[in-house]
């Protein structure tokens, strides 16, 4: 069992209520329940001895291990291949489909024997709360009970375990055609034992989880030229919405680095009003209007929260049940993935003022106008507010959407942003025909357009810039054009791609910026930013550039893992850094596939 497994050798399973990654070596070794944003039961991906994990597979796999998902699906499969046999692990969740939130979730790992004959080995050795808290384990005829302070942890099997220390070991011999497996299921302490697994309930269960997102995929109206890549992106974005709220995470994990040894390590586990925002148009787009309607109201519920509040109306991040205090603190106990310390819970950028986070709210609820005429006129009233304070608040230096910790600028990003804010409510009130103070909000926009026509560009460049009265390039810009500040092929706006393309593009993959042009108050350096690649892919197909678009688009597809997944960033050497996998990424890259197949189709003259 290898301590650290790069990032990318992970498929994830979910219940749309929290998920667990397991590696190609058939190990979970991250896993929080009841929610996503829970203290973690294994995290041995942090911390390999501290952390804990589930081990389910063969004693000694000295063969070939190969990972897959069941096609239009969240079902894992994981395959060992050796001369004595194939063996395969097939891991899943139930998905709760009450949408209603609960402390029971249920982890289930089929065993088969493929061909010849396989001994697996299954190590249970979970650890509470962060690894902060001792567990007793009592082990009876109804399998394993791990007690921890609050939660408890049952394993059950269709065959004998057995006890190693206060953890459970167990071996098991398979012969083709044979199967097995072993259910881990979290509850609050107490809670109701579960029934006892049989191998025809987990060929029950498998069809009833393969139905629910095949079921569910069927909705897609994507008829576009990479209909696996895409799906398996609409598939990680459900798996990452929290179903009794509607919030997106912005990924499963914590702590993971965005460069190894690093400090750099965040964690992302909570709903980003800018993620979330930009996964309407994707969602919409490809015919998930419910998901995106959960979203819009989750959002709307934030700003209605705040009415006849002081401060701001809204703040980066939020909990996934849209609880604002998220404070950051550090695991000193875990040493990191692969040494990568400190690894941090709760996110201090929560208390950051992002003035780009009010362009994407109302980008989110004008991109959704008929799930917006839906709402209250409480809800109308409480955008209102909003639109009407920040016509006074828009001009303040801020930390930025990439959340900077080396002080506040005059981001150019969030400068555009506020025009999207202004431009897009005055969009809505039209089409609502709703009371606005329009002219406040007309002359907001107006004001913010010509400043950053003025300060935001640089003549050196001769490109739009990070910040004002800088030299400094940003890929954040590239969403310019798809929120129509700019028009795709003006000649200021070309000027900036070329300019990108030689400052921040490597072999087509797209830094976020120069961290040594502009230092951020971190240590240390970082990948290439994936979000930003597809960003690059959308603006090139809208400034028609195809070849170099769909070039760039296809070999972004290399650096993804073996299932389709993306982490935050690529590396120097193409591994995947980062929280994994990353909503952001998997967002944009259907924005990406989505204009470039628009593009390619009119060339076509289709």
């Amino acid at each position: 069992m290898d301590r650290y497994p790069p990032i990318a050798e992970h498929g994830l399973v979910g219940d749309l209520q929290t998920a667990a990654l397991v590696s190609s070596q058939g190990v979970v070794d991250w896993f929080a329940a009841p929610r996503f944003d829970s203290p973690s039961i294994f995290a041995a991906l942090l911390d390999h001895d501290r952390g804990g994990y589930m081990r389910l597979a063969p004693e000694h796999p000295d063969g070939t291990c190969k990972q897959l998902y069941y096609p239009d699906t969240a079902i894992l499969v994981t395959r060992f291949m050796s001369p004595d046999g194939v063996g395969e692990v097939v891991d899943f969740m139930p998905p709760d489909r009450t949408r209603t939130p609960t402390d029971r979730h249920t982890l289930i790992r089929v065993i088969r024997a493929v061909r010849g004959t396989v001994d697996f080995t299954l190590e249970c050795r979970p650890r509470f709360d962060y690894g902060r808290a001792e567990h007793q384990l009592e082990l009876g005829e109804n399998g394993a009970l791990f007690r921890a302070p609050g939660i408890d942890g049952h394993l059950q099997s269709t065959f004998p375990l057995e006890r190693d220390g206060q953890d459970v070991r167990a071996k098991v011999t398979l012969k083709a055609g044979e199967s097995g497996g072993a259910v881990f299921t979290v509850c609050a302490s107490g809670g109701e034992v579960p029934p006892p697994p049989t191998v025809d309930g987990f060929t029950e269960r498998l069809g009833e989880v393969s139905r629910f997102w095949q079921q569910w995929l069927r909705q897609s109206r994507y008829r576009g030229r990479w209909p696996e890549l895409v799906h398996r992106s609409a598939i990680t974005l459900k798996l990452l919405t929290y179903a009794p709220t509607g919030a997106l995470i912005a990924a499963a994990t914590m702590g993971l680095p965005e460069q190894v040894g690093g400090e750099r390590n965040w964690d992302y586990r909570f709903t980003w009003v800018r993620d979330g925002s930009l996964s309407v148009r994707a969602m919409l787009d490809l015919g998930f209007v419910e998901e995106a309607t959960a979203f819009v109201h989750w959002l709307v519920d934030r700003l209605q929260e705040r009415a006849g509040k002081e401060g701001e109306p809204l703040q980066t991040m939020y909990r996934i049940d849209g609880d604002p205090d998220l404070p950051e603190e550090t695991l000193a106990h875990f040493e990191g993935y692969r040494g990568s310390f400190p690894v941090r819970i709760g996110n201090g950028a929560a208390d950051q003022l992002q003035l780009d986070i009010y362009g994407e709210a109302l980008y989110a609820v004008s991109q959704g106008r008929e799930i917006a005429q839906q709402a209250s006129f409480e809800g109308w009233e409480a955008l209102c507010r909003t639109l009407d304070w920040f016509a006074d608040a828009w001009d303040r230096p801020d930390e930025g959407i990439w959340e900077t910790r080396g002080g506040r600028q005059d981001f150019t990003y969030s400068r555009v942003m506020s025009w999207v804010a202004f431009d897009h409510g005055l969009q809505l009130a039209e089409y609502l025909r709703r009371p606005a103070d329009v002219e406040r909000w007309r002359k907001a926009r107006d004001a913010v357009f010509t400043q950053v026509m003025k300060r935001g560009w640089s003549e050196k460049e001769r490109a739009f810039v990070q910040q004002y009265d800088s030299d400094v390039l940003d890929a954040s810009l590239l969403l310019m054009p798809r929120v129509q500040f700019v028009a795709p092929r003006a000649g200021a706006w070309l000027s900036t791609l070329d300019a990108m393309d030689r400052k921040l593009v490597s072999d087509s993959l797209v830094y976020r910026y120069d961290p040594a042009a502009s230092p951020d108050g971190l240590r240390g350096s970082e990948g290439t930013f994936s979000l930003c690649t597809f960003l690059y892919v959308d603006a090139l197909a809208r400034a028609g550039r195809l070849s170099q678009a769909r070039y760039t688009f296809e070999k972004m597809q290399t650096y993804a893992n073996h299932v389709g997944l993306f982490a935050e960033e690529v590396g120097p050497s193409g591994e995947q850094l980062g929280n994994f996998p990353q909503a952001f990424t998997h967002l944009s890259l259907i924005m990406a596939a989505i204009t470039l197949d628009k593009a390619l189709d009119e060339e076509d003259g289709r």
